[in-house]
């Protein structure tokens, strides 16, 4: 599947369609980028966080996607002003053996992705139509497989096709908020940043990586690369504002989704006693049904099957551009989706417990956003690269401070499992 789509329209052209018109027309990419951060993983470590310690972490749930929003404008701007991806950014100024080794990571961070996309589009399937977990995977390989051939057409089709999955999950979970409620109060003393041991630390690593995924990191820059043609950098300045605007609002559905699980978890199973965190997602649906009624346990299911079919084509579609800006190599979609697809596969084979399996993967994904923010970091903050588009000293400053958080918490997540 390729990667750039031809022609380009110009930007001028599509300004002229009017000021409606031609706004829409240059929004998208980060609605595309956000379905990643409202993948079947945000579902587990979300409920799995409201469940156990209630309202205690919205400020994770906030500062994740502040976080998301920052790096994913990064990457866009990256795409806008070079022309091209960040993996092929890499490869042209980062040593061969580095550019090498951050493909190799992204591999396995892209099992690890499709690991909880699978899982959770599965279980949609089960959910909503009894169908048994493996053959329901096979299935979602197939529906994915579908909805990337509207990238073929198009990229605008594509897009609109992602944009309208991401609704029927924001619409979900507005109903199941609505019908379950919250305490304002406890959610808005939640914005203190505080921990309760070792448990919770866990799931803000989670959290984290569910939230800013390395894979749409890569992905975001390519998206942006060569979807508008401009004529000089004044047209890419006015890009930019576009694409800032595109990632508050996409991004900014994802924040909306992600804290509505929490503070759906945490206003029904925090007290209740009625939530096994070993089978948080199917024991998130029972107790919306049970507690709730029907009508919120069939918004989750079929939230959770948008989310898992729509964040799986969006994984694949970022695997070939990681390939083939990291190495120059392309294999066949088939090829590469039953590669990246088969430790999903397996766990469903096994009957593995679908929940732990994906915060592992979540965890997992945490670990890899270093590898790929870094790197940006690297990239953005050169001038000779960038252009009059290099960052800020302020941005610079604040996205390092970002991966280096990132980096402590993993490191202490190494060091606690050491002394278990």
């Amino acid at each position: 599947m390729s990667t750039a789509v031809a022609p380009e329209p110009v930007f001028q052209e599509i300004r002229a369609r009017g000021r409606l018109r031609g706004s829409v027309a240059l929004l998208g990419p980060a609605f595309v980028a956000a379905v990643a951060y409202v993948d079947p993983g945000n579902f587990a470590t979300n409920f799995t966080a409201g469940a156990k310690f209630g309202y205690l972490l919205v400020w994770v749930i906030i500062v994740a996607n502040l976080t998301a929003m920052l790096v994913q404008y990064l990457s866009a701007k990256a795409g806008v002003a070079t022309g091209r991806d960040l993996p092929e950014l890499c490869r042209q100024h980062l040593p061969r053996p580095v550019s090498c080794g951050l493909w190799l990571q992204a591999e396995i961070i892209a099992m690890a992705t499709d690991l909880a996309e699978f899982l959770g589009a599965a279980v949609g399937l089960y959910l909503l139509f009894h169908v048994p977990l493996f053959p329901a995977g096979l299935l979602t390989a197939a529906v994915a497989f579908g909805i990337l051939a509207l990238e073929q057409r198009g990229y605008r089709r594509f897009e609109l096709a992602i944009a309208g999955l991401l609704g029927i999950v924001l619409l979900g979970f507005l109903y199941d908020l609505i019908v379950v409620g919250a305490d304002p109060a406890a959610a808005a003393a939640g914005l203190a940043p505080r921990l309760a041991g070792g448990d919770s630390l866990l799931l803000v690593c989670g959290i984290i990586g569910a939230t800013v995924m390395p894979h749409v990191v890569y992905l975001h820059s390519a998206l942006t690369k060569s979807r508008v043609a401009c004529r000089d950098d004044g047209e890419r300045r006015e890009l930019l504002r576009f694409q800032r605007i595109d990632v508050l609002i996409g991004l900014g559905t994802a924040g909306l989704i992600n804290l509505s699980m929490l503070l759906v978890a945490a206003s029904l199973f925090h007290r209740s006693g009625s939530f096994a965190a070993e089978d948080a997602i199917t024991s998130a649906h029972d107790g919306l049904g049970r507690l709730v009624g029907g009508g919120a346990a069939l918004a989750f299911a079929v939230a959770l099957l948008a989310s898992g079919l729509s964040s799986s084509s969006v994984g694949t579609y970022a695997g070939q551009v990681v390939m083939q800006g990291f190495i120059r190599r392309r294999i066949p979609l088939f090829v590469r989706r039953a590669v990246t697809m088969a430790p999903a596969l397996t766990v469903l084979a096994l009957g593995l417990p679908p929940t732990d399996s994906l915060v592992i993967s979540q965890v997992v994904l945490s670990f890899g956003i270093p590898f790929a923010l870094v790197p940006l970091i690297m990239v953005t903050r050169r001038r000779d690269i960038m252009g009059v588009f290099v960052n800020h000293r302020l941005t610079t400053v604040t996205a390092s401070a970002v991966a280096a958080l990132i980096i402590g918490l993993n490191a202490y997540l190494i060091v606690e499992a050491f002394r278990t």
